[in-house]
């Protein structure tokens, strides 16, 4: 509800020390005096007041002078809870105009970290109510009402799993686990309540979990990782094998109640591979000379490009895997002209393929991309010059995608997203069973649509890229790209 991806509220009377730093949550300090405690939940923007000041809900926190536990009071609801219990979802109403005028709903649950010695209360992010929804979240609109009459509240945001709240230290791993679980059943009730349901056309389900505890806990299974730990992984090394086999076990579900004219279809659009050592392209490319800064001396202290000087700037990192070339006519202080472009592009990404890591000799990039290799249709223009396939272990830092110049240009990767797949492509591909013989001998992730598109008698449009994967065709032609290691 405060329009990102989520934020979640953390109460606490031992706050760390860069709480004031943390992304995807609000720390708030609070101090217990006589074993309670009276705070607030921050709500959305409230928009109907000039000042525009955040909407509220006080609540009260009562923790249990003997016992690992405390009672939480909010707007009518009273929540007892263990240490390293959840809540259920609470439904709260946000007052934007007096009592009854304008108001909106959300959900959130509360999580009781820890009672003592320190007290430690993490809240999810406010989610938009599914029950009674502030923004349009399905189409229909109404099928969100459907699926709440059905399953009761669940997360509406877009990546319910709260890697955030990992990264920063806010959880451990075990609360980490825990929550993602809760994810995990939730989507286990609306996939029986779609599947149960569906009788003919077409039934798409997704699973967030396999991809985002696999970002989490890889380094649970690569001892090669900076950030491992024996004895963490002692204990969460199965995670994601026992994830994986939950929903081996939906599609054995599925498959003993398909008929032989369903068509069956599994597939991950990527594959993951560690991610050990984090790459600053940025300052990789301003020690090459291919960007300047506007003052030395405070390389790195600025971020999103702000001390560049584009008069002297020829190529820049954008995101997590893009270069481009800072081009006369396209760029705002475009300096390159189109004539000297090739030959820019052919000169970075000869040094790209020859750049190896100082402390081992490994190969950081795989491949470069190149896009007129890659892209194609009326916006070719727009799209990243050279798209960068790191090798395995190695990918653009956090840094480098909000343009950051940090003063190393490779560093060891210590945050718990230990796992990723912004790599070289064919390093990590996505996988595809079904229940029909695949003809096609090299799928791509775009053969898809018109895969399914052919299973209803349905033509691709004239642009689409692709062919049913179960039609044969020689795609030879095609993936010659894939076989130059500079293209």
């Amino acid at each position: 509800m405060l329009g990102t991806f989520g934020t979640f509220s953390y109460y606490t009377d031992d706050p760390p020390e860069n709480h004031n730093d943390i992304s995807g949550g609000i720390v708030y300090p609070i101090q217990m005096i006589n074993n309670s405690v009276e705070t607030k939940l921050v709500g959305p923007t409230n928009t109907f007041r000039e000042d525009k000041p955040d909407a509220t809900i006080p609540f009260k926190v009562w923790r249990d002078p003997e016992n690992p536990t405390a009672k939480i009071a909010i707007q009518g609801h009273e929540i007892v809870l263990m240490e390293k219990e959840w809540s259920d979802w609470i439904q709260i109403e946000f007052d934007l105009l007096p009592v009854g005028l304008q108001s909106v709903t959300g959900i959130c649950r509360f999580y009781l970290k820890e009672a003592r010695p320190n007290f430690k209360l993490y809240v999810t992010p406010v989610n938009i109510d599914p029950s009674n929804p502030a923004l349009p979240i399905s189409t229909p609109e109404e099928y969100v009402h459907e699926l709440f009459d059905c399953c009761g509240h669940f997360y509406t945001q877009g990546m319910p799993e709260d890697t955030k709240a990992l990264s920063w230290g806010v959880f451990d791993y075990h609360d980490f686990h825990s929550q993602s679980q809760n994810v995990f059943q939730e989507r286990l009730r609306m996939f029986d309540y779609v599947f149960n349901n569906f009788e003919e056309g077409m039934l798409f389900f997704y699973f967030s979990s396999t991809d985002l505890n696999a970002h989490m806990f890889y380094n649970m299974i690569d001892p090669e990782h900076p950030s491992y730990d024996p004895e963490k992984a002692e204990e969460f090394h199965d995670v994601l094998a026992r994830i994986y086999e939950k929903v081996d076990g939906v599609v054995g579900q599925i498959l003993k109640r398909i008929d032989d004219k369903t068509t069956l279809i599994l597939m991950s659009d990527h594959g993951f591979a560690p991610f050990r050592r984090a790459i600053h392209l940025n300052t990789w490319l301003k020690n090459e000379g291919y960007i300047a800064l506007a003052d030395e001396s405070k390389q790195a202290e600025s971020e999103y490009f702000l001390n560049v000087d584009w008069s002297k700037t020829r190529l820049y990192g954008l995101g997590f895997n893009s270069i481009y070339v800072n081009l006369r006519g396209r760029e705002a202080n475009g300096i390159v002209g189109h004539a000297e472009r090739e030959a820019l592009l052919d000169e970075v990404s000869q040094k790209l393929l020859a750049m190896r890591d100082p402390e081992n000799g490994n190969k950081i990039v795989d491949r470069v991309y190149h896009a007129r290799d890659i892209y194609s249709g009326q916006q070719l223009e727009k799209a990243p010059d050279l798209v960068v396939g790191y090798n395995r272990g190695y990918r653009a830092s956090w840094e480098t995608t909000v343009g950051n110049f940090p003063l190393e240009w490779i560093q060891d990767n210590m945050d718990t997203w230990s796992g990723d797949h912004c790599m070289a492509a064919e390093l990590v591909p996505g996988i595809i069973l079904t229940n029909k013989e695949i003809k096609s001998p090299n799928p791509m992730l775009y053969d898809l649509a018109p895969t399914i598109l052919a299973e209803f008698g349905i033509e691709p449009h004239s642009q689409m890229l692709g062919n049913s994967i179960f039609q044969a065709s020689n795609k030879e032609d095609d993936y010659a790209w894939t076989q130059d290691q500079t293209r």
